[in-house]
């Protein structure tokens, strides 16, 4: 048994092929994961499940990933939860606000592979 194996991600993602096929990954590197397509279903999904680590993207539809990052480290339950924001969005003013909001670190998409990807999840929920 790995030792991720009982190390819980939530991925907040509303593509559902992204979310497809970095989900499957994840699984295959041993971690359970939890799906969410909107940032109102992962909010409360998060508040219900308790993951280790959440994965965010920022444009999202019915509640965008700022206002999910601001929901989550405004509620004691939930704040020390890390998230890793993921996203292509690659503005300094969108990373800037992210870091104010909370995230643990804010990762472009296009500028890593998933292997990257698991290797700084893992450092994060050690």
């Amino acid at each position: 048994m790995s030792e991720n194996q009982s190390k819980k991600i939530l991925f907040i993602e509303d593509e559902p092929d992204l979310q497809r096929t970095m989900g499957e990954y994840f699984i295959r590197s041993g971690f359970n994961i939890l799906k969410a397509l909107d940032g109102e279903i992962g909010l409360n999904l998060a508040k219900k499940e308790m993951p280790d680590i959440i994965l965010l993207d920022l444009i999202l539809p019915k509640m965008d990933g700022f206002q999910v990052l601001a929901g989550l480290k405004n509620d004691p339950k939930t704040k020390n939860i890390p998230v890793i924001v993921l996203t292509n969005l690659e503005g300094t003013i969108d990373v800037e606000k992210a870091l104010r909001l909370g995230a643990t670190t804010y990762l472009v998409k296009a500028n890593y592979d998933l292997s990257e990807l698991v290797e700084r999840i893992k450092q994060f929920i050690k």
